[in-house]
């Protein structure tokens, strides 16, 4: 979700979480949208009026099928994205503010997000992490959740 600031950028807001399980893998989506794609964090956007610690659970359960519990924040980032090199067209930049909690899984079962913007998700040792074409926000994450330096 987009919310303009001012006239001369917009705003998204989103929630991710840092979710691992008992062998030291990191459960991460495959996210393909606007061109680009990567493996990514759990999360996303948060919907208007939305508290970012429900947005995360939210997102988690839709682009993994895992139900999790959080247990904490973890770190809080801001960027800004010119216009130019925004995914999809825009005349105006946009400040990404992203929000990023440590969560484990409580339910469900693993399942990749249909009709979303991630098309796969799985458990990844450290070691494969290393040699995915990933996001930033994924080695950020890891650094806020003490999995590296």
């Amino acid at each position: 979700m987009f919310t303009s600031i001012d006239a001369s950028i917009d705003l998204r807001v989103a929630a991710y979480a840092v979710i691992t399980d008992d062998q030291g893998r990191m459960l991460l989506p495959h996210w393909s949208e606007y061109g680009h794609s990567g493996w990514t964090m759990p999360g996303g956007g948060l919907d208007p009026g939305e508290d970012p610690a429900d947005a995360a659970v939210r997102e988690v359960l839709e682009e993994t099928g895992y139900h999790v519990e959080l247990d904490g924040l973890l770190g809080v980032d801001s960027f800004v994205i010119p216009a130019a090199e925004r995914g999809r067209p825009s005349e105006r930049p946009v400040q990404a503010l992203r929000i990023v909690y440590r969560a484990h899984i409580t339910g469900g079962e693993l399942r990749v997000e249909e009709d979303g913007s991630t098309d796969d998700v799985a458990w990844h040792t450290p070691e494969e992490i290393d040699t995915l074409n990933r996001v930033p926000l994924v080695d950020l994450s890891r650094r806020w959740a003490g999995l590296i330096d």
